[in-house]
């Protein structure tokens, strides 16, 4: 799957733009809410009112996380609004590839999208031999554990409908938001925890 790829090139070039508390609630907002308006008019599923009151409590939390203020267009903003488009994109195909081939072997798939997509931008850098030497550990970890979370993901794809399950996976958010406030002792403590009431409360309406 190309999308999976260029999701992550798209994702790298909003980390180096800076500014990830700007970026993170465009690129995590933006799918909670496209995914199930194109599930229902694609997909043909249905969700009833109260399932969209959930989603609009998912994504109100995230953009809190970000803060509710208008900011002005920028470069970082143009490409976390394309990363959310990417998820929405690579989440909507996954789903109906779903009807064809197994979990397993859809991931294996998306492998190969990144492996296209990504090696050659990681040869012209030339750093992978200076990466692998000083993230060993991280690289290890991060490659059985992304793979393997993604494989979870597409399994409970198979047994329930993309516009229930897409928002309910920003529990992620909620997680790295209890951990950055409690244990980083990062500032908006309050506000946070407030965002992840939301978050928390539109994924319990979502959950059948």
């Amino acid at each position: 799957m190309l999308l999976h790829g260029v999701y992550v090139l798209l994702l790298a070039k909003v980390y180096t733009l800076g500014d990830l508390s700007q970026a993170y609630p465009i690129m995590r907002g933006i799918s909670p809410l496209l995914v199930p308006i194109f599930a229902v008019l694609i997909l043909n599923e249905h969700l009833k009112f109260i399932g969209w009151v959930g989603i609009v409590s998912i994504v109100f939390g995230i953009l809190l996380i970000g803060g509710l203020k208008r900011k002005a267009l920028n470069q970082t903003m143009v490409y976390a609004i394309a990363v959310g488009v990417m998820i929405t994109g690579y989440t909507l195909v996954d789903k109906y590839a779903l009807h064809y081939v197994s979990a397993i072997t859809l991931n294996e798939f998306s492998n190969v999208g990144n492996l296209l997509v990504l090696s050659w931008v990681a040869l012209r850098s030339g750093a992978i031999r200076k990466e692998w030497q000083v993230n060993w550990p991280t690289i290890i970890l991060g490659g059985a554990l992304a793979p393997a979370g993604y494989i979870l993901f597409l399994k409970a794809l198979e047994l329930m409908p993309v516009s229930q399950l897409a928002p309910m996976r920003e529990i992620g958010t909620v997680f790295g938001t209890i951990f950055g406030v409690f244990l980083l002792k990062e500032p908006q403590g309050k506000s946070r925890i407030i965002a992840s009431i939301f978050i928390t409360a539109g994924i319990i309406v979502l959950a059948p």
